[in-house]
């Protein structure tokens, strides 16, 4: 069997006018559209954390990684990036471990800042003191993890259970600064760059080797993108544009002018977004060349509830690359 692309299935339930009732109903479809993915082999399914937004931007990635885990037998979930400064480090470790002993360590964490006060704010944490929280949060992991006794702010503390991974859950340094990659590789960490930053890399190692410690790089490719799948891109674009739209430009609303992301839009309207090509509606027979052209060392990002996309059409979206795409790249 040919290598193939990682499939991945992201899912942040973007709203633009959310109420309970379709939250609700996004919510569920978004648990049966992962548990739908892993059935047809899918590689990952992707979240993200984010707070204090009017669309309902998802809040609780590891509620709705327990969710996916129930639903499903294989398939693993990234959340890129938990905001680990905003939460209180020995729940979360206890809420990783947990979850890496739910799912049998199916469960990727890549811990970054974030990029809004806004956020910090919400959650009344010191946005200029945010280095200080990363590094407080992540050594307290490494050490909890461990299950044995440790000095947490002048007490002693122990965080049961251990996780079923060992050493511990995996666990990614994100960003795209020095500091970020020096903190990584100072915790012997991995990194993940949150764009394509190949001086980054190189930076990163120098450190790791400066502080003798073991690393890796997940580097993004030169080129993300986020994908719909249609029979009619130009209907698919006419009818739904404005939903890719929404999200891109409210993710560019939150990035400064020194902000690095592998998916910032700088487009202003859905015409300008299809030319663009960070989001692209392709046919399934598009699909597929995109596929053998970027082959088993790059991914397939598919994104069948962007920015609101109704759910039917992202249910439309999601059959046509496991029924059109998924068997003919296996062939």
């Amino acid at each position: 069997m040919p290598a193939l692309p990682v499939t991945v299935l992201r899912i942040n339930l973007v709203d633009p006018a959310p109420t309970p009732d379709t939250l609700s109903a996004r919510y569920r479809a978004a648990v049966e559209m992962a548990a739908f993915a892993d059935d047809r082999g899918f590689t990952m399914v992707q979240t993200e954390e984010h707070h204090a937004t009017t669309n309902g931007w998802m809040p609780s990635p590891l509620t709705f990684a327990g969710a996916v885990f129930g639903a499903s037998r294989r398939i693993g979930v990234t959340v890129s990036a938990l905001i680990t400064p905003l939460h209180d480090p020995l729940r979360l470790a206890e809420d990783l471990a947990s979850l890496d002993l739910l799912s049998g360590g199916r469960l990727i964490t890549v811990a970054g800042l974030g990029y809004r006060p806004e956020e910090y704010a919400a959650h009344g944490k010191d946005w200029p003191g945010r280095g200080t929280l990363q590094d407080e949060v992540l050594q307290a992991l490494l050490s909890a993890w461990t299950g044995e006794p440790f000095t947490y702010q002048g007490r002693t503390v122990q965080v049961t259970p251990r996780p079923y991974t060992r050493p511990h859950p995996p666990l990614l340094i994100g960003g795209s600064s020095r500091a970020a990659a020096r903190r990584a590789a100072r915790l012997g960490l991995p990194f993940f760059p949150s764009a394509h930053l190949p001086e980054l890399e190189a930076y990163y190692h120098r450190q790791r080797a400066a502080y003798g410690t073991d690393g890796w790089v997940m580097q993004p490719p030169e080129r993300t993108t986020l994908l719909h799948l249609s029979e009619d891109p130009d209907r698919t674009w006419a009818e739904y544009g404005g939903h890719l739209l929404h999200e891109a430009r409210m993710y560019a609303s939150w990035q400064s002018a020194g902000s690095r992301s592998a998916v910032r839009s700088s487009a202003r309207d859905v015409g300008a977004l299809r030319e663009e090509g960070v989001y692209r509606v392709v046919t399934p027979d598009d699909c597929l060349r995109l596929a053998r052209r970027t082959g088993a060392g790059g991914s397939l990002i598919l994104h069948p509830l962007c920015g609101g996309m109704p759910v039917d059409e992202g249910w439309r979206s999601l059959h046509l690359f496991a029924e059109r795409v998924l068997p003919r790249l296996k062939d």
